[in-house]
């Protein structure tokens, strides 16, 4: 009989990616995640979080947590569909849905089981699904969960994806259009007007992903399908609270119809414990900040463009960033890492993307600019990356 080692696989797998310097090794975040943050014992600006807003450490989203304790416990006890269905959670969903300006939504645990389990609901055999060859994870595993025929478009070429439709079209029952609204390795913004354009030429549902366009874009952070105008021609919606609303959890709005289905089709929803208490009251409150503070979002652009302003000035490559994302351009994964750790050394946290988030050729340090950062921080950042980009001749 054969000796077998049943897991010495993995080891051999994690060395061969030490070696390519492609291994991830989580930095520990002690505290608060803030503008200046504490990180494995040091003070850093932090340049690292998806916290656009700072509403994490909002008063009115951290007194809703406490209140929701008092008065519905520490959890809910089951899936929703069974006992577990708050009160809270129903009013949550009210809420994103007059928020969107939507029928109707259906909170997730999170962004990812969103697209996890409502994409291989609405596309099966005999259907055909098209997708932006930059989509995120969450998305490409969606899609590899469903048995419909895919067809895999150019980033952002609607010349492309107008190709690719028009061969498909005859042959399959449904299609399904799916697309990032905001690109969150590059920052840039998929062109969802003219999505929809061919979404509704072609009878096609278009289902777009706008975690990182919510609290960004649109009228008071409304988002990608907002910032176009075409919120009426976007029949899926996926966001999440884990990123600008500064909690946890994702969500789908569009129809009644939509809801219905969701419910009672998408397994992750159905065999997922529900959000605590606490979490759900705070995504309520960070919804009502959003709608009453609309400080946050200009305070989040002003940042953001004198940032910008400021690396392109120096000579730096940040690719085609068209929102608060803002990468630094490296190319070798191995530099990427080794100006991560000079960066973090001179007090700033913003971490290397490398394979196989991005191509092998390139990798990135991913910047995202967030309202609370004051000017000095923004300039702490940007001294940093002058003294280390001359270092390692990445600028003159």
């Amino acid at each position: 009989m054969q000796t077998r080692d049943p897991t010495g696989w993995m080891r051999t797998e994690y060395e061969t990616l030490v070696a390519q310097s492609l291994d991830w090794r989580p930095r520990v975040l002690q505290g608060p995640s803030a503008p200046r943050s504490t990180v494995d014992g040091k003070e850093v600006v932090m340049l690292a979080s998806n916290n656009y807003l700072n509403l994490s450490t909002h008063p009115k989203v951290k007194r809703a947590a406490r209140e929701a304790v008092k008065t519905h416990g520490a959890g809910s006890g089951s899936v929703r569909p069974i006992a577990g269905n708050l009160d809270l959670h129903l009013e949550l969903e009210r809420r994103i849905a007059r928020f969107k300006r939507r029928e109707a939504a259906l909170y997730f645990m999170s962004g990812f089981a969103g697209n996890a389990g409502l994409i291989p609901q609405l596309a099966g055999e005999g259907d055909a699904l098209f997708t932006d060859e930059l989509n995120h994870g969450s998305i490409i595993d969606g899609v590899r969960l469903t048995k419909a025929q895919r067809f895999i478009y150019k980033h952002k070429d609607v010349a492309d994806l107008e190709r690719v439709l028009r061969e498909a079209d005859p042959m399959f029952k449904k299609l399904l259009i799916i697309s990032d609204g905001v690109f969150s390795m590059d920052g840039d913004v998929a062109p969802v007007d003219q999505i929809a354009k061919l979404a509704e030429e072609f009878g096609a549902m278009l289902y777009i992903d706008d975690a990182h366009g919510e609290g960004v874009l649109g009228e008071g952070g409304r988002g990608v399908a907002s910032h176009f105008h075409v919120e009426e021609k976007v029949h899926v919606e996926l966001g999440t609270f884990s990123k600008a609303l500064g909690v946890v959890g994702g969500y789908v709005a569009g129809s009644n119809d939509l809801r219905n289905y969701a419910l009672n089709k998408s397994r992750t929803w159905l065999l997922s414990g529900t959000s605590t208490p606490s979490t759900t009251a705070s995504c309520i409150a960070a919804i009502d900040v959003l709608e009453t503070e609309p400080r946050h979002v200009k305070k989040l652009w002003s940042n953001t463009k004198y940032f910008k302003k400021r690396l392109k000035s120096m000579g730096f490559d940040i690719g085609q960033s068209e929102t608060p994302i803002t990468p630094v351009m490296l190319g070798d994964s191995a530099l990427a890492q080794q100006f991560s750790k000079r960066l973090f050394e001179e007090g700033v946290f913003a971490v290397p993307i490398v394979y196989p988030m991005v191509a092998k050729d390139r990798a990135r340090i991913r910047n995202i600019v967030t309202a609370g950062l004051k000017r000095k921080d923004l300039d702490d950042a940007l001294a940093a990356y002058e003294k280390i980009g001359k270092e390692l001749r990445v600028v003159s």
